[in-house]
């Protein structure tokens, strides 16, 4: 996809952004909300095609992970919580079915990198990477905001396309999915990419981190899972539709475009 082709995509999103109701809801005498374009048509996509891929990943890792499962989780002799306990691997159906877990998951894994290297290409030609990347007020503001949700703080702080926690959770994860990847290939041609597996210490270095980037994806999915269902359905419907429905601008007020970064973004 070209740049021409981006900008003509994200043009055909913004025509009718400032329009009285959502392309999914009719407008209504006195209503005095606006249809916002907050996610264009090529996040959603990569958005929901890696929910797929990811479970199917996840699944089939769970499977490959089964034949030698070694990780617990404990104090030196003591050992609290096993990575996993047999009764897991028995109710969802995943013990003695090492190769089909290892077909899906060579197979799906790259569908999930060519995936990951489209949405980053996107990012980095359509400038939508600023509305991630945190800056220099973002971990100051992340606390705010986390004050704010735990109610210790009355006023939360101002905030974009993201809040400052977002963005820094939606770049950990970005992170996470790199070295899951690197580290995924380290274990899949230990031999043939033979450098990969020394930048994590050797293949079991290369096995414990691909493992531990699991369960913080896993982690962030579950809290991401919590935080669309506390924020309602105006917030999911805008990841489906791309539309969020706000407050109509005061007269003579131009309503921000979300989709594009203000100059102070772009500088920062």
């Amino acid at each position: 996809m070209t740049s021409i082709d981006i900008d003509h995509e994200q043009h055909d999103d913004r025509h009718d952004q400032h329009d009285v109701a959502g392309p999914d809801e009719p407008s209504t005498p006195g209503d005095d909300r606006v249809a916002r374009l907050v996610h264009p048509r090529a996040i959603r996509w990569f958005h929901w095609i890696n929910v797929p891929l990811l479970t199917i990943m996840v699944w089939s890792g769970l499977r490959i992970y089964w034949a030698e499962d070694v990780y617990a989780f404990g104090i030196g002799s003591w050992e609290w919580f096993a990575f996993f306990p047999e009764v897991v691997y028995e109710q969802l159906g995943l013990d003695r079915r090492l190769a089909r877990g290892m077909a899906f998951h060579f197979s799906f894994g790259w569908l999930f990198v060519i995936n990951g290297v489209a949405y980053s290409i996107y990012l980095a030609l359509t400038g939508e990477w600023r509305h991630i990347v945190p800056d220099r007020r973002v971990p100051k503001e992340a606390a705010q905001v986390v004050a704010h949700d735990l109610h210790l703080r009355k006023d939360a702080p101002p905030q974009g396309k993201y809040n400052a926690a977002q963005r820094m959770a939606y770049t950990a994860v970005l992170v996470m999915a790199a070295i899951l990847v690197i580290s995924g290939f380290a274990i899949y041609k230990p031999t043939q990419l033979h450098p990969l597996p020394y930048l994590f210490g050797g293949y079991q270095g290369a096995r414990l981190t691909h493992f531990a980037m699991t369960i913080g994806i896993v982690l962030f999915f579950v809290v991401h899972l919590l935080q669309v269902a506390r924020a309602g359905w105006n917030n999911f419907r805008s990841m489906i539709t791309g539309y969020s429905l706000e407050p109509a601008s005061p007269a003579g007020v131009a309503a921000p475009d979300v989709t594009t970064p203000t100059d102070e973004e772009a500088t920062s």
